[in-house]
Parts: structure tokens; sequence; C-alpha cells
């Protein structure tokens, strides 16, 4: 995935965060359902940030970003801070 790619997604999942921002204002969906859904979406941003951050590391270092592959949701969410 390129990085044009990873941008297009991550700004679709920041659309998405503010959809269900106002589909709870407007009542359409509930509290929990909108607490599931950006759960689910964070997760999703968290790991699309931490690619483009390592295929950036990557090519600074002179290796090739299309060799760095995606994390896993849970590994990516337990990282130490």
């Amino acid at each position: 995935m390129d990085e044009k790619t990873l941008i297009h997604q991550i700004s679709t999942l920041v659309d998405d965060e503010h959809k269900l921002r106002t589909q709870l204002q407007q009542g359409k969906i509930t509290e929990q359902e909108e607490h599931d859904r950006l759960r689910a979406i964070e997760e999703q941003l968290d790991q699309l940030w931490d690619l483009m951050r390592r295929r950036r590391a990557a090519k600074l270092q002179g290796v090739a970003p299309d060799e760095v592959e995606a994390h896993s949701i849970d590994e990516v969410e337990h990282y130490l801070q």
C-alpha cells in the first residue's frame, strides 16, 4: 500500500468518525453503538498511522517502504508508551 492510499484510508476513517458523532447527535444510533464503532475506527487509525510512520522510517534508512507490512491491531494497541 503506498502513502497516497494510506492517507486516503485515514481520511475516510476520520470522516466516518465525524459521521458517527453526527448520527449520535441526531438520535440515529445509541451511545453504545457509537462507542463500539468508534473504538473499531480508532484501532484501524492507530494501525494505519503506525504503518505510515514505519514506512517513512524505512525510507529514511534506505529500505523500500513497500517491504514494511502492517502490524496487527492487537500488537499496535499494546505498544509500550
